[in-house]
C-alpha cells in the first residue's frame, strides 16, 4: 500500500512538473510577442503586389501586379543545425490561384529574433520583445551592406484594404532621401498574422525630383488573407 501510494506520488509530481513547463513556455511566448512571426505548418497569407522597375538609360518601365502566397511549410534542419521551417512562395495572376511556386526559403525563431533566408541571404527581420529601445542590423548574418532597423511603432492597431489588426509593429529599414537618392523601406507585422505590409523602395533620381527616376525598384506587398491549410 505504501509503495502504491509513493508511486502515485511520483507520477503526480512528474504531472506537476510537466504542466508546470508548458504552462511557463506558453507564458513566455506570449511575454515575448513571438506571435508577431507565426511559423505553424499551414500557416498561410496571401498578398496583392504592386512592382515597379525603371531604367532611363535603356528606357525601360516596367509596371507588374500579381499576387504572393506565402506557406509555412515543414520542419527542417537548417545550416547551422537548428530546427527551422520552410517558408514556401507562391506566385499567380489571380488572387484565388492557381498558385505556382517560386520560391523555397527557411524561416526561423531563434536566440530572440526572427529570421528569414531570401534569395540565400539571413535576414533578422523580428527582434523580441519588441521594444522602443530595439535597433539591430538586419544584414548581420550576410555579406550585404549594413542595414540598421528599429520599432516606430509598438503593439498599435493597423488600418489595411478595409481590415484593421488590433495589435501591430512597424519596422523602419531605411528612409533617406537626397539630390539623388530617394530610399524607403519598412514593414508592419500582425499578431498571429505576422507580414500584413511591405514598402520597398530603392530608387536614383534626377535633380532632386523623387518623381523623376532615374533607375530603380518599387515593391508593395498588401495582406488581403490569411488563414491555415
Amino acid at each position: 500500500m505504501i509503495q502504491k501510494i509513493g508511486t502515485i506520488a511520483i507520477v503526480f509530481s512528474c504531472l506537476i512538473v510537466f504542466l508546470a513547463a508548458n504552462s511557463c513556455k506558453k507564458t513566455d511566448e506570449f511575454s515575448m510577442y513571438y506571435d508577431y512571426y507565426p511559423l505553424k505548418q499551414g500557416h498561410y497569407n496571401i498578398y496583392s503586389v504592386h512592382e515597379v522597375i525603371v531604367d532611363q538609360q535603356v528606357n525601360v518601365r516596367d509596371t507588374f501586379d500579381y499576387f504572393i502566397k506565402t506557406l509555412v511549410g515543414d520542419t527542417i534542419t537548417d545550416n547551422s543545425g537548428r530546427q527551422a521551417k520552410q517558408f514556401e512562395r507562391y506566385y499567380s495572376a489571380n488572387a484565388n490561384g492557381p498558385w505556382t511556386i517560386h520560391d523555397v526559403w527557411t524561416a526561423i525563431k531563434y536566440d530572440g529574433k526572427a529570421e528569414l533566408v531570401e534569395e540565400n541571404n539571413r535576414v533578422i527581420k523580428l527582434v523580441f520583445a519588441p521594444s522602443e529601445d530595439d535597433e539591430w542590423n538586419m544584414n548581420a548574418y550576410n555579406t550585404l551592406e549594413p542595414l540598421e532597423c528599429y520599432y516606430s511603432s509598438i503593439h498599435q492597431s493597423y488600418s489595411l484594404g478595409g481590415n484593421t489588426y488590433a495589435s501591430t509593429v512597424t519596422v523602419e529599414q531605411e528612409d533617406f532621401s537626397s539630390y539623388i537618392d530617394s530610399r524607403r523601406k519598412y514593414e508592419v507585422y500582425a499578431r498571429g498574422v505576422g507580414l500584413v505590409h511591405k514598402y520597398f523602395r530603392d530608387f536614383i533620381i534626377n535633380n532632386g525630383n523623387p518623381n523623376n527616376v532615374k533607375k530603380g525598384h518599387l515593391l508593395e506587398m498588401r495582406l488581403i488573407s490569411y488563414g491555415e491549410e
